[in-house]
Formats: structure tokens, C-alpha cells, sequence
């Protein structure tokens, strides 16, 4: 079955040859000046009021530009003098799709390639843990300057914290056969995938320069970036790179995303050239960055998917994951409890018994009644929260269940799950009438258009504040006293993690672990969080045979 995925939202150095690298930049230098030397270079960033040092627009690969757009990331050139990381480097090319994203960085280019470091460390010996970031915006939007993604919180508890840019839509996941064909490893597409690995091993040849730890690296993200996370544990160009894993409402496992056959990609990549009157790649790569990102933007033009090049992906990650050969780490991984609106399913009808009722028979034909008995609609509004959960599960929340049971089968690592329940406050009166978009954003509406209904739970992507620690850079909402309660919960759970391989600690409710005889309870965080019995199990076990037809 194809699940529903509304995306309106969505040679590699082996680790002791990298590791071998850093050892020229780990002696012992005091932090104090703000300046760091990688192995490109000497860095110069900033300190902030609370003594974190910050380091923004560094490079971790050549720009992606010319001959070199649809290639994998090249290592990033050396540089002499002093190179000024005051500043986020250019983001990703992408439209405006979400809102306002209320992005920091220095506009939007194919130059792309950047990163950004907050550490709290005085010397380049501390080895502190490391988080590395990924952005979501269902691969076509985001970048790591957002400030919901800002590493200076979790540098205060003694994190290192990094965010990455990588490449989205056209340029970071078109395929074609020419590409294929010039292509050493004989793969196409995966582009932005494969930016997160060459960041990955940036870090590990130079995080201890800023005083973190190569080898207690942990790789997390939201949405598009979750599945990333799930992707870079899948690939064997990633084993390695990373020791523990965090993800938050996504995964490439059984999602309909993809990744598709590299002869559908490559078909894919043919039409969309013919589209715009070319016939060839060199044709393409001489086209204007931003010709191409209007093109492939148009109202019904499908979105480039991640590709089964037999390179980044050796199978479907699903298969990867089912036969133990993802990378076997810690994993601490959730949904949130209302993942997607009713709308997604019954459209502009109100949401009564008769209205789910048909849409289930329009999704599930003879199945339809096993799915009312699990997600039952006897009254109007048991009916909208059954339209409410079924259309969350199939856009994302099943996915990332797929992801952690089949972890929790195969890796003999503790799995850490989590359902994300706490509703955003209302917005602060200076938006006026506006309300949320999917991906984060805010839709202004006009004053006459009727107010949305509040939520009747945690909306995707709603946890990232609360997660990071950065309600205070969100000027949206009205933060109330349990919203700062509620994140300093989670941002522990986090932190513990990222230190440790176990969220808990003192002071915090206890979190249980699943392992491969015991799925195990799911941690509920709210204002009172708590761990509570898998419930929803049958359901998921349904969609996952659906999945497999």
C-alpha cells in the first residue's frame, strides 16, 4: 500500500582513516580567542552574552556549483588567513513554501554547503558529546539557521551542537541516466543524503578542534530531517559516523516517499528536462539555478524522491532494517498526537460517522470495517478523532512506529519511544488572524476569514522548541509557565541522551526501554509526563500489512 505522504509540510573515508585526521587539530588550544583550526583552515567566530562560542557559514564541502551541481558533496578547499564564521552561510534554493520560516541565513543559493557549530568549550580537549542536527521542510525547504534549530541551549548543557545544510528538491534529489552514467558508483539522485554524510565526516575529522567528542556523536532531526536520520542509519556509507539517534516524526521506512527505483527517478529526472525543452545534462547544469527551482515548484509537477541507487541505499531501507544491517545504536524516537489534520482525509466534509466511514471504504475497499473496529467513529466527535489519528498514522506516525519496532527487532540496542502531546498555546495578539502551517510556519489570513479551530493536539513539528530549548526564539506564541515546564522535561530527556545513550536521569519520570521481547511502554510528554502501555499497536500492525502488498 502506498501510504499518504502530504510533503506540503516533507569513495567514503572509513571512521578510523577519519578519525586518523583529527589528530591534527586536538592538541590542547584554549578557546578564548574565538578562533579554531580545522583541517581547511583557521575559523574565527563569536561569543555569546552566556560565554557559548559560536561558529556559522563553515564550509564542509566544495559549493555544489557547475559541473559539480548533481554530483556528490567534494571535499571542502583549504583557505589561508583567517576566515570569518560570523555569519549563516547562504541556504539551500527553495521557494517559500512554509510560511515564514523566519530564516538567519545569508540568502538562498546553490552555494550552499555550510554548517554551524555552538560549543561551550574552553579548550579543544573537553570531548564533549555532539549533536548534529537536520532540518525538515519535506526536502524541498528548511536550513539550519532557523532559530528553532539553535545549538547555543543545548551548548549550555554542555552539548556541542551543529546544524547542517544540505541540497533540496531538483538539486538534491533529481536523477537521470546521464547521471548515472558519469557517476563512478553508477547512481543518480540522493544528493542532499549524501551532503549529510560528508558533514558527518567533517565532524568527525574536526569537532574535536571545538572540544567535542568523534566518537559520541549523536545525529537527530524533525520530519524530513527524521527521515534523514533514518536514512544515514540505513546506508553503509554512514556506519560509523555516528553513535546514537534521535528522530522526531519521520522515517524512510514504508513511507511513501520513497526511496523509488533509480529507473523511476532517472524517468522522472528525463521528463522533468523535456519539461523545460532540454535534452541533455549538460543542457540542464548551464540552466539558471532559479529557472530550475521555478520549474520544478509549478503546481503539478512531482516532487523528486529519494532514489534506490544501489549506492547510498543498497536496498529498501525497510530490508536493511529487517535484516540488522542499519547501524546499531541507541535510539530515541517519536510521533506527535496529532500528526495531521481530519482534513486529510475527509476534505471539506465535516467529519460525522457517514463522511469516515466513506472515505475509509474509498482507502481500504473490502478492509474497511477492520479499520473502523481500530479507529471506531460512532459519534461525531469520536468520528473526528478517529479521521484525525487514521490521517496522522498514514502520513507519518506509522512510519516512524515501523521505524522503532524494527530497530527495537534487529539492533540489540535500547529504543527509547516517545508520543509528543502538548498542544501549542495561542498565538501572541500581535499575529492577528493567522494560524499554523504544517511545516511550522504561519499563514496570515484575513481579518473576516474565520478562525481556525484550536488543536486538538500536538501538530506536527510543534515539539521542536520544546525539544531544543528554544521557546524563547519564537516570538508566535504565547509561552505559558507548564510550555517552559514542558520543554525543560524533553530538552533533559534530549540532553541526557545525546550524553549518555539513556534519557533518563534525576528528577524525570522514568523511560522505559523496548527491546525485541518487550515493545515496551511510550513515554506521554505533556505538562504531566508520564510512560504509559502501547495502545495503538493493532493499528499499526494493520498498516504495516497494508504496507507490504
Amino acid at each position: 500500500m502506498k501510504l499518504l505522504l502530504c510533503l506540503s509540510l516533507l569513495a567514503t573515508p572509513t571512521l578510523p582513516a577519519a578519525l586518523a585526521q583529527t589528530s591534527k587539530v586536538t592538541t590542547a588550544v584554549k578557546m578564548s580567542s574565538n578562533q579554531v583550526k580545522t583541517t581547511n583552515g583557521l575559523l574565527e567566530g563569536t561569543t555569546t552574552a552566556t560565554g557559548i562560542r559560536s561558529f556559522k557559514g563553515v564550509p564542509f564541502a566544495t559549493p555544489p556549483v557547475g559541473e559539480l551541481r548533481w554530483q556528490a558533496p567534494q571535499p571542502a578547499k583549504n583557505w589561508t588567513g583567517v576566515r570569518q564564521a560570523k555569519q549563516f552561510g547562504p541556504r539551500a534554493m527553495q521557494l517559500p513554501v512554509f510560511g515564514d520560516m523566519n530564516f538567519r541565513s545569508n540568502g538562498v543559493s546553490e552555494d550552499c554547503l555550510y554548517l554551524n557549530v555552538w560549543t561551550p568549550a574552553k579548550t579543544s580537549q573537553e570531548r564533549l558529546p555532539v549533536l548534529v542536527y537536520f532540518y525538515g521542510g519535506g526536502f524541498i525547504a528548511g536550513d539550519g539557521s532557523e532559530p528553532r534549530y539553535d545549538g547555543e541551549s543545548m551548548a549550555r548543557r554542555g552539548i556541542v551542537a551543529v546544524t547542517v545544510n544540505y541540497r533540496l528538491g531538483v538539486f538534491g534529489f533529481m536523477a537521470h541516466p546521464e547521471l548515472t552514467k558519469e557517476s563512478p558508483n553508477h547512481a543518480a539522485g540522493n544528493y542532499g543524503f549524501l551532503d549529510q554524510s560528508a558533514a558527518l565526516r567533517w565532524v568527525q575529522q574536526n569537532i574535536a578542534a571545538f572540544g567535542g567528542d568523534p566518537q559520541q556523536v549523536t545525529i537527530a532531526g524533525e520530519s524530513a530531517g527524521s527521515m534523514s536520520v533514518s536514512a544515514q542509519m540505513a546506508s553503509p556509507l554512514s556506519k560509523g559516523l555516528f553513535a546514537q539517534a534521535i528522530g522526531e516524526s519521520g522515517s524512510m521506512l514504508n513511507t511513501g516517499f520513497g526511496p523509488v527505483p533509480l529507473t523511476d527517478g532517472e524517468q522522472a529526472g528525463v521528463a522533468f528536462a523535456k519539461s523545460l525543452g532540454v535534452t541533455s545534462l549538460a543542457a540542464l547544469r548551464a540552466l539558471p539555478a532559479q529557472q530550475l527551482l521555478e520549474a520544478a515548484g509549478k503546481p503539478g509537477v512531482p516532487r523528486f524522491a529519494p532514489t534506490l541507487d544501489n549506492y547510498f541505499f543498497t536496498q529498501m531501507p525497510t530490508a536493511t532494517f529487517a535484516a540488522g544491517q542499519q547501524a546499531r545504536v541507541p535510539l530515541l524516537v517519536g510521533w506527535n498526537s496529532q500528526e495531521m489534520g481530519y482534513q486529510a482525509l475527509l476534505g471539506a466534509e465535516a467529519p460525522t460517522p457517514e463522511s469516515f466511514r466513506n472515505a475509509v471504504q474509498k482507502l481500504y475497499g473490502s478492509r474497511a470495517e477492520e479499520i473502523l473496529k481500530l479507529y471506531p467513529a460512532t459519534t461525531p466527535a469520536q468520528a473526528e478523532q478517529s479521521a484525525t489519528d487514521l490521517a496522522g498514522d498514514r502520513f507519518i506516525a506509522y512510519s516512524t512506529w515501523k521505524w522503532a519496532d524494527a530497530h527495537t527487532q534487529t539492533s540489540a540496542q535500547p529504543v527509547y519511544r516517545y508520543i509528543y502531546a502538548r498542544p501549542r498555546p495561542a498565538m501572541v495578539p500581535e499575529m492577528g488572524n493567522a494560524t499554523t502551517g504544517l511545516a511550522g510556519g504561519v499563514v496570515k489570513q484575513a481579518t473576516t476569514a474565520p478562525k481556525a479551530p484550536p488543536a486538538r493536539g500536538a501538530v506536527h513539528s510543534a515539539e521542536i522548541e520544546y525539544a531544543l530549548g528554544n521557546l524563547p526564539g519564537n516570538k508566535v506564541f504565547a509561552w505559558t509557565p507548564d510550555d517552559y515546564k514542558v520543554s525543560q522535561t524533553m530538552q533533559t530527556y534530549f540532553a541526557n541522551f545525546i550524553k549518555t545513550g539513556n534519557p533518563n536521569g534525576k528528577g524525570l519520570p522514568t523511560w522505559p526501554a523496548a527491546s525485541a521481547t518487550n515493545s515496551g511502554p511510550l513515554m506521554h510528554i505533556d505538562v504531566t509526563t508520564r510512560s504509559e502501555p502501547e495502545v495503538n499497536r493493532a493499528r499499526y500492525l494493520f498498516l504495516d500489512q497494508q504496507a507490504a502488498k
